[in-house]
């Protein structure tokens, strides 16, 4: 079953859509409050948002933004009026589609599994209890998602992807951020210091696996 959030500071808008979703077996999630939506999508691994753009304290624009610092779940922007600005800028913060209020039942469960059947092939890896879940672009542990950003998360996999394999700065530079990146090794260094705080924030044990690597011919990271 997915996980549907929908956030919208009208009540009735989110009974609305819990009452479309209901046949379709979908989990539904319903929050007026931006703040409480990013605690559900760290807590609840959902799989698709429903996100009204008119929103009071913190907008929809903004609310995108935050969520894609550490999550790539789809996102449907609703918007109240069909301009042309407010899809270009949903769009350009991450969005993946819009629909336009008033909308037809029929038209919003299309557009959502539409966007569904685009998540990629699944690709899990549990490593010790951490879980890294491709599929999601999350990692987790205890049923707890850590938030990262894309990179941490692309840098975490490539390690517990390939246990006890040292991946140098240079190649995790390439990797990442591609051949022709003006990046430091000081950059890799840094993305590590921050998973490895996110990561010990769940009580995870990470200074026994994440591993710094130096010797004469090579320095870098490692899992173990």
């Amino acid at each position: 079953m997915y996980k549907v959030l929908v956030i919208d500071d009208e009540i009735r808008m989110l009974e609305l859509i819990e009452l479309y979703l209901e046949p379709y077996a979908f989990d539904c999630y319903k929050t007026t409050d931006a703040n409480e939506a990013l605690t559900q999508l760290i807590q609840n691994r959902i799989d698709l948002v429903i996100l009204d753009i008119m929103m009071p304290k913190m907008d929809g624009f903004e609310l995108c933004e935050k969520i894609r610092e550490f999550s790539y779940v789809p996102i449907i922007m609703l918007t109240a009026r069909e301009e042309q600005a407010d899809i270009i800028k949903g769009l350009k913060l991450g969005a993946d589609d819009y629909i336009t209020k008033p909308f037809d039942e029929n038209e919003l469960i299309a557009r959502m599994e539409a966007l569904l059947r685009r998540v990629p092939p699944k690709e899990m890896v549990e490593r010790n209890g951490l879980i890294w879940n491709k599929e999601k672009y999350e990692l987790s542990y205890r049923n707890r998602v850590i938030p990262l950003t894309r990179k941490e998360f692309e840098l975490i996999g490539y390690l517990i992807k390939s246990p006890n394999k040292v991946y140098e700065r240079e190649m995790l530079i390439e990797l990442i951020w591609g051949y022709s990146a003006e990046i430091e090794g000081r950059t890799v260094d840094s993305h590590i210091r921050n998973i490895r705080e996110k990561i010990g924030k769940v009580e995870f044990p990470i200074e026994q696996h994440l591993k710094t690597v130096w010797g004469l011919d090579i320095n870098g990271y490692k899992w173990i």
